[in-house]
């Protein structure tokens, strides 16, 4: 099993690594645009300085190297409780040990603290040197939003009946394992977004429990008839999973994923939602009621890895 933050010996003095994944969107002229996933590791840094330990923070940013510090800036002035006593390493990808799980760089990273504690879940389907390198040197726990992402996310392996999976968003084949866990799981998936037509002609996964959007499959945004479908789903639903825009976000294309969020919103059913583009619109318009009766994931690719395979390397190397 792995170590909860709480079961570790932080003292006064005590050095902490905390690994978090900072790797918020940033906009071109280089105003942060979402700071959810700064925020949500917050109390386990508050945890650590509660207890007189010292966090030295790690995380990656982007992936060109670029520095990390108008992030560090961003959260020292939106939380105060960074201001002191914090410690905050540049972009971990800087370093190309990083990324390549070094052994030198693991223990160059494990050499700056006295334990673990990784806190980026959103991160952890990643075999890099901050991730699964340096638990194998240090005593190591997880934090407190970690668990959470764990806990929540689980719940999805055995849901309550009617069950719905909403997949929107591109790249299909990163999506096709988790379809195919769930078809015998799930009472109805629904397939949206840029995924429709790659879906549609995959014959790996005919199924009479997959629903299409209405009309075209190749639209630029989900149309009425298809929000309609989905409003009616979503009532029937006692739980649902979200992960992936129904429309060309990119583009602009926000409407029929905007009026999504606002249906499950509103819904009585247990909400679980993650995924980039998806937490952008939650966040925006109605994070605190989904929060009353779900969980807002900060993940994007490790939800989808970590609900396909029901682990990930960063947890592995933990237990």
């Amino acid at each position: 099993m792995m170590k909860l933050i709480e079961e570790a010996n932080i003292k006064e003095g005590t050095k902490v690594l905390v690994r978090v994944d900072w790797n918020v969107p940033v906009s071109d002229n280089g105003e942060i645009l979402d700071g959810s996933r700064i925020e949500v590791t917050i109390p386990t840094i508050k945890y650590i300085k509660d207890k007189g330990g010292a966090p030295v923070i790690a995380s990656h940013f982007g992936r060109k190297g670029a520095s990390i510090e108008p992030v560090i800036d961003f959260a020292k002035k939106n939380y105060p409780s960074l201001e002191d006593g914090v410690e905050f390493l540049e972009n971990l990808r800087i370093n190309s040990g990083e990324k390549e799980n070094s052994e030198e760089f693991a223990k160059e990273l494990a050499g700056k603290a006295d334990i673990y504690v990784n806190e980026a879940f959103s991160a952890s389907h990643r075999e890099h040197a901050s991730i699964v390198g340096v638990p194998k040197l240090l005593p190591s726990f997880v934090g407190l939003r970690f668990l959470e992402e764990y806990k929540h996310l689980s719940e999805v392996f055995e849901p309550e009946h009617p069950f719905l999976l909403i997949l929107g968003g591109a790249k299909f084949k990163t999506k096709l394992p988790l379809v195919k866990k769930f078809l015998d799981i799930a009472d109805d998936i629904f397939i949206g977004g840029a995924n429709a037509l790659s879906a549609y002609n995959n014959p790996a996964i005919e199924n009479s429990r997959i629903i299409f959007p209405e009309g075209k499959l190749d639209a630029m945004d989900a149309n009425p008839e298809t929000l309609e479908i989905l409003n009616e789903k979503i009532k029937e639903a006692k739980f649902v999973l979200w992960n992936g825009p129904l429309g060309n976000y990119e583009e602009g294309f926000i409407a029929g994923t905007t009026a999504l969020a606002r249906m499950l919103a509103e819904s009585g059913a247990k909400v679980i939602v993650g995924g980039g583009d998806t937490l952008a619109t939650v966040n925006r318009d109605v994070k605190k009621q989904i929060s009353n009766h779900g969980f807002v994931s900060t993940a994007g690719g490790a939800m989808l890895d970590f609900l396909a395979n029901e682990t990930l390397p960063g947890i592995e190397v933990l237990e």
